[in-house]
C-alpha cells in the first residue's frame, strides 16, 4: 500500500490535524525494541518531504490561538532522555534540521535512579537462572528463562504487572526478584540503560532541541500518594530550569497514565502542554495537556500508515462493525 501511495488520500484527509511522534530508544543497527539510526534518518527525510515538522511550544501556541491548524503539522518527541537520544538521535536531527522535544526523567540524569522497567530487564539478562517466579500482587508468576526473546518477555510481562500495583510496593517486588535470581542490582545504570548527561542536555537545549519534564523518578503517577505526585511534578521542573537556565512548562506522563486529579496537578505545577500515549491525531481543539501522539515503528511503510491517520479509520470501521453485529444480536 505505502508503494503504490494508498496513505496519501488519508494523509491528505488528516492535514488539518497535527501529527505528534512519540520515540523512546535508538540503536547504531536494528534489533529488539529501538530503532535504528537509518530508520530514524529515512522517518526525518520521510517526515520533512510531507510535514512541516515544528517544536511542540510552536503546536501549543498554535492551539492555544483557537484558530484553524496550519495544514500538515508534525511534532517529534523523544521519552526519558537515554544516552542514545544525544548519541544517535541528536545528531540526525541536525542533519535533517528537525526540531524535536525530550522529556527528562531528572533522577535519572542525575546518575541517582534506574528507570525501574530496565531493572527487570538487567535482572532476566543477567541471572543464570532458567526460571523466574514472582509473586506481583498476591498473583504468582512463572516463566521459562531460556534465549534473549523469552527472558525478555518475561521482564515485559512483570514490568506490565507492576504497573497495576501501588509505586511503594513496585522496589520490593523488584528488590525480591533479584534476590531470587541471584543478581545485585548495581546503585547506578549500567550503560546500556544509562541517560544522557546535564551538559548534553543543555548541548540540545541549545541547539534548539526543547527539553520537557518526565517526572523526577518515572512514576505511574496515577499509583502515588498525591504529595509524592506534587513533588515528582515540581521538583522535576525545578531541576530543569535550574540546569537549563530557562522556564520548562512540557510535560509527558509516565507511561502515559494519568487522571482528572493528576492533569489537575500537572496544570498547578505550571505546566502548559503535556502529551499522553493515547493514539490519535490533534485538532485546534485538542486539550493542550492531554495531547495524542503515534508511536513509530521501525518500518517505512508501517510508519507511513501510523501517521497517515489509517489506523485511526481503520479503529473506527472495527468499532462500527463490533457495535453493528452486537446489536444484530
Amino acid at each position: 500500500m505505502h508503494a503504490f501511495g494508498a496513505f496519501a488520500p488519508f494523509r491528505f484527509a488528516n492535514r488539518s490535524k497535527a501529527l505528534v511522534l512519540t520515540y523512546h530508544r535508538f540503536g547504531e543497527f536494528r534489533g529488539g525494541d529501538k530503532i535504528s539510526a537509518r530508520a530514524f534518518a529515512r522517518q526525518l527525510d520521510y517526515l520533512t518531504s510531507h510535514y512541516t515538522v515544528v517544536p511542540l511550544s510552536v503546536l501549543a501556541d498554535l492551539i492555544s490561538s483557537g484558530r484553524e491548524l496550519p495544514p500538515s503539522i508534525a511534532v517529534v518527541t523523544i521519552d526519558d532522555g537515554y544516552s542514545d537520544a544525544y548519541e544517535i538521535a541528536f545528531p540526525i536531527l541536525r542533519r535533517y534540521k528537525v526540531p524535536a522535544t525530550i522529556f527528562l526523567v531528572t533522577d535519572f540524569v542525575n546518575r541517582s535512579c534506574w528507570l525501574w522497567t530496565d531493572k527487570l530487564r538487567y535482572l532476566a539478562l543477567k541471572t543464570r537462572a532458567t526460571r523466574l517466579e514472582a509473586n506481583i500482587d498476591g498473583e504468582q508468576l512463572r516463566f521459562t528463562l531460556s534465549g534473549r526473546t523469552s527472558r525478555l518477555k518475561a521482564a515485559t510481562e512483570l514490568n506490565s504487572r507492576l504497573k497495576s500495583i501501588p509505586d511503594e510496593l513496585k522496589d520490593d517486588a523488584i528488590n525480591r526478584v533479584a534476590s531470587s535470581l541471584r543478581v545485585a542490582l548495581p546503585d547506578a545504570p549500567p550503560h546500556e540503560y544509562c541517560s544522557l548527561s546535564w551538559a548534553q542536555a543543555r548541548e540540545m537545549d541549545s541547539a534548539g532541541i526543547e527539553i520537557g519534564s518526565h517526572t523526577a523518578t518515572h512514576p505511574i503517577l496515577t499509583m502515588v500518594s498525591e504529595k509524592v505526585l506534587r513533588a515528582e511534578l515540581s521538583e522535576s521542573k525545578a531541576r530543569l530550569e535550574q540546569e537549563l537556565g530557562h522556564t520548562t512548562n512540557l510535560f509527558c506522563y509516565p507511561n502515559g497514565d494519568y487522571d482528572i486529579g493528576v492533569r489537575r496537578a500537572v496544570e498547578d505545577a505550571g505546566y502548559r502542554c503535556a502529551v499522553t500515549v493515547e493514539p490519535g491525531l490533534n485538532d485546534s481543539r485538542s486539550d493542550l495537556l492531554s495531547l495524542k501522539r503515534v508511536h513509530t515503528e521501525q518500518d517505512l511503510a508501517r510508519f507511513a500508515q501510523r501517521t497517515s491517520g489509517f489506523e485511526q479509520v481503520k479503529d473506527r470501521f472495527r468499532h462500527a462493525h463490533a457495535k453493528a453485529m452486537a446489536g444484530r444480536a
